[in-house]
């Protein structure tokens, strides 16, 4: 039998051109009839969220790098260490607040933690929340395995991949990197991913960082306070962009990332005193433990998740204290360790592992959590930061993480953030989504009645068969900058760069206005009230 004459169906009739802009979709079921250039035009429309093939919020799970007699065993020591070891260093307010709830404070200083206490607080915890955008469409509901990725971190440079060099990052750095996750279908929130170097005084730079995210992205922001006398200040602000205190407690739409740790297992003062300070205002709080295996946690990758869980859990019994059924998220943040060197190793199947094993024990306590992906270890934007990055995302997704945060942009081990590979990552994550989203079996996607038309009296190929057609913008996550030429395509069109293509993207995207920005009275109310540092 011979083969199907593949070069007599028009490619333009089958799948869209790799170069064109897949934007925003709407349901269109191209038709048949009409021909080419209606189904060209239909292909080019946006389609609808229920047809769009990937979306924030699909549900992962499907992946268990531990069986369940292991989580129990990691629930299990995650108590003992509670009860036994506690935790140091709590603040004064942080140990009454404790010690009321049933923590023991003992004669070395240490909280500790009865069981009862524990499984109580849980029981109280928050299991299903939603973190709040300024823009209603770009709410992220967290429950059960629902998976959403974003960015995060405090790099302190900017990485240059067309002259491979880095420098300080700055507030206009961060200002940027929102308006361009605000753009980005795969990357569904943003989390302060750089600090503002060219900002020396802390306050102003806390102040300037939570302006220039929310003034870049309508999408929930997250970002942390490096003092607690600074949160009231940023309290007065987000009422001012919110419209008011009211409409700010309605839809808090920044949560603070806390470092309420520093591990091995000791409260991070101020940080909590920032805690409870957040939670006062009615901003949503990720409770962040990251310890690095082998350094400040365990070298195990078992011990390192024991100790991230215990921490945590110290953590949800401190918010649910202050305000039960307070939302936070389960942020167990280990990160692993090269020990040769003394080198981080955000990229390697160890962090992947760590990920995805945190993943799990937030299923197992019902809880929302996050946790870290995506970095990459590489400097550049290469084969080594691809696989990198794509490996500890996937697998975080395959297991059901619902903050997969750092997940794009994030290289030299969290050190340098890279607009271009920002870009580069929206691709890399609808990938993982596909992945996350995983195989549908029904009569539809089983083809049987297609597969009996094409075979039976057919053209012997699915090229334009209904279903193929039909089913093409629903069913396949189509790149924005990825290169899916044929050589001699490849050659015709002047041998396209992929760093070069998403250099041209971040150039787009930021020589048009912010769609964030705040309207003109507000913005003046703002800068007459803070000094803020990016220009007008």
């Amino acid at each position: 039998m011979s083969e199907p004459d593949l070069a007599a169906v028009p490619a333009a009739d089958i799948l869209p051109d790799p170069a064109a802009p897949v934007a925003p979709q709407a349901p269109v079921r191209p038709a048949r009839a009409g021909g080419r250039a209606a189904r060209t035009a239909a292909r080019a429309a946006p389609l609808t969220e229920a047809m769009r093939p990937v979306r924030p919020g699909l549900s992962g799970g499907a992946y268990n790098p531990m069986s369940e007699a292991d989580v129990l065993r990691i629930h299990e020591a995650a108590l003992t260490a509670l009860e036994q070891i506690g935790l140091a260093d709590a603040p004064e307010s942080g140990v009454e607040i404790l010690t009321n709830a049933g923590a023991i404070l003992g004669t070395d200083g240490r909280i500790r933690f009865p069981r009862p206490l524990v499984e109580d607080m849980l029981a109280k915890a928050a299991r299903d929340i939603t973190l709040f955008a300024r823009d209603p469409q770009h709410d992220l509901h967290l429950s059960g395995t629902r998976v959403h990725y974003g960015t995060a971190g405090a790099a302190v440079h900017l990485v240059d991949p067309q002259a491979r060099t880095y420098r300080e990052s700055t507030v206009q750095d961060v200002f940027d990197a929102a308006r361009i996750v605000d753009r980005l279908d795969n990357i569904h929130f943003l989390q302060r991913p750089m600090v503002c170097r060219d900002i020396a005084d802390n306050r102003e730079m806390d102040l300037n960082t939570v302006y220039a995210c929310c003034a870049g992205t309508t999408k929930h922001v997250g970002t942390s306070f490096t003092d607690p006398a600074y949160v009231a200040d940023a309290m007065e602000m987000l009422h001012m962009i919110a419209g008011g205190e009211a409409q700010w407690r309605a839809r808090p739409f920044v949560s603070n990332s806390n470092c309420f740790v520093v591990p091995p297992m000791k409260f991070a003062t101020d940080a909590c005193r920032v805690m409870e300070q957040v939670i006062a205002g009615g901003m949503p709080v990720l409770l962040l433990s990251a310890g690095m295996a082998g350094a400040t946690a365990p070298s195990t990758i078992a011990g390192a998740i024991v100790q991230a869980v215990a921490e945590c859990l110290a953590g949800v019994v401190y918010v649910n204290a202050i305000s039960p059924g307070y939302p936070a998220i389960f942020g167990t943040w280990p990160f692993g360790l090269d020990l040769r060197t003394g080198a981080m190793t955000g990229g390697s199947g160890e962090q992947a592992l760590l990920t995805a094993g945190c993943a799990q024990m937030h299923r197992f306590y019902g809880l929302p959590g996050g946790a870290a992906a995506g970095i990459a270890d590489a400097k550049l934007p290469d084969m080594q930061a691809g696989w990198e990055q794509m490996c500890s995302n996937v697998m975080a997704g395959l297991a059901g993480l619902n903050m997969v945060y750092e997940a794009a942009g994030m290289h030299a081990s969290l050190l340098g953030f890279c607009l271009e590979s920002l870009i580069l990552g929206d691709d890399l994550l609808g990938q993982a989504m596909r992945c996350v989203r995983g195989i549908e079996v029904n009569d539809d996607t089983l083809a049987l009645d297609t597969m009996r038309q094409v075979c039976l009296g057919g053209p012997n190929h699915y090229l334009g068969a209904d279903q193929t057609l039909s089913r093409m913008q629903s069913d396949h996550v189509y790149p924005r900058t990825a290169d899916r030429y044929s050589p001699k395509e490849w050659v015709e069109k002047g041998k396209p760069d992929l760093v070069t293509n998403a250099t041209a993207r971040k150039e787009a995207i930021l020589a048009q206005p912010s769609a964030a920005a705040f309207d003109p009275v507000t913005d003046a109310a703002i800068r007459s009230r803070f000094r803020i540092h990016l220009p007008r």
